[in-house]
């Protein structure tokens, strides 16, 4: 945080806790670990069964999101990833972890659709969302109309989250 002067970081939990606890002991930054991802190669391990203590299993995204949201966030400075391309999987986690703040990724070049995500992972206010578009505002245009095509482009996306808040 302080070399880069960074409000945020997107942390892999895989790590654990131990290497995640310095970033979550800085209450004033934000801590945006991996849940379940937007590229196809998601599913690969994110939703290997894992045993949840009690016999059962459950989905390692799903334990993720779990154990970020009741035993990490102490500090109330945690996010998550979360890909638009996996609507479903985006209900189950906003349940798991209720208003807690989603990185979105994968509107736009990678099917990601924003009625979807706004419905399956908005909180009850319409909010908690941060809806990221990379690929279709940056090569929005090659030209030299760039600058006005990609703020023609993230205007266009804000309009349509808003429209399905």
């Amino acid at each position: 945080f302080d070399r880069y002067d960074a409000d945020a970081v997107t942390l892999n939990p895989y790590m654990g806790f131990d290497s995640a606890e310095p970033f979550l002991r800085r209450a004033d930054r934000g801590c945006i670990f991996l849940c379940h991802t937007s590229n196809p190669g998601a599913r690969d391990f994110q939703e290997l069964t894992v045993a949840d203590g009690s016999g059962g299993g459950e989905p390692l995204y799903q334990r993720i999101a779990r154990t970020i949201a009741g035993e990490w966030n102490d500090a109330g400075n945690c996010a998550l990833v979360v890909g638009a391309t996996f609507p479903e999987e985006l209900k189950v986690i906003r349940g798991i972890v209720g208003d807690m703040p989603l990185l979105i990724p994968g509107v736009g070049a990678q099917g990601g659709d924003v009625e979807a995500v706004v419905r399956n992972g908005a909180t009850a206010d319409g909010t908690g969302l941060m809806i990221n578009s990379s690929r279709g505002i940056l090569y929005a245009s090659s030209g030299a109309d760039y600058a006005a095509a990609a703020a023609d482009a993230a205007r266009a996306l804000r309009d349509e989250v808003n429209r399905f808040r």
